[in-house]
């Protein structure tokens, strides 16, 4: 099923179909080391049926494959919060080396961020990015989402410490 599309990007329904791209691009370590560590390093085609079970069991569905010219290229996800955080959500997303700096990124979270806003309901999305990790946060930036601040040595990745630089949008900032 396809929940939206700009152009030749899609976000639609992750598939069995999608489990071996989804293996092979999450087992790279220049995607896995921007990754947290429940996407385990070395990732199995065994993770991503793993994966697929827990995401076939969401209601309301909020992770979604990443399509670009007909083929699976990542994955997209809203985790929307609860308690005193039920109007919030943190997004989360990755692709495929092969598809890094052709827009693929922006359309997407475009698109996850209206899905969220217009049909989940919440007010604001946020999320934090690795320090190192510069590609996302241009992303970030063009698709109008603002730096709220850095958290200091707030990550451990592969033995290091390190910054994660904090990012949301508001609905009233749409």
């Amino acid at each position: 099923m396809i929940i939206a599309q700009i152009k030749d990007v899609v976000l639609r329904e992750l598939e069995e179909s999608d489990l071996p791209k989804l293996a092979e691009y999450a087992n790279n370590e220049k995607v896995s080391v921007n990754l947290r560590d429940a996407f385990p390093s070395p990732y199995t085609i065994e993770d991503a049926r793993g994966f697929l079970k827990m995401v076939e069991k969401q209601n309301p569905k909020t992770v979604f494959a990443i399509e670009y010219e007909g083929n699976y290229v990542g994955n997209i996800s809203l985790s929307v919060g609860d308690d005193v955080y039920r109007n919030s959500a943190e997004i989360g997303y990755f692709i495929g080396e092969p598809f890094w700096n052709k827009g693929i990124t922006t359309k997407a979270v475009n698109m996850m961020t209206d899905f969220g806003f217009n049909t989940l309901g919440v007010v604001r999305i946020h999320t934090g990015v690795f320090e190192f990790n510069k590609s996302s946060q241009r992303v970030l930036e063009k698709c109008g989402f603002e730096k709220e601040g850095v958290f200091k040595q707030a990550i451990t990745k592969n033995g290091s410490m390190f910054n994660e630089i904090r990012y949301a949008k508001t609905i009233a900032n749409v």
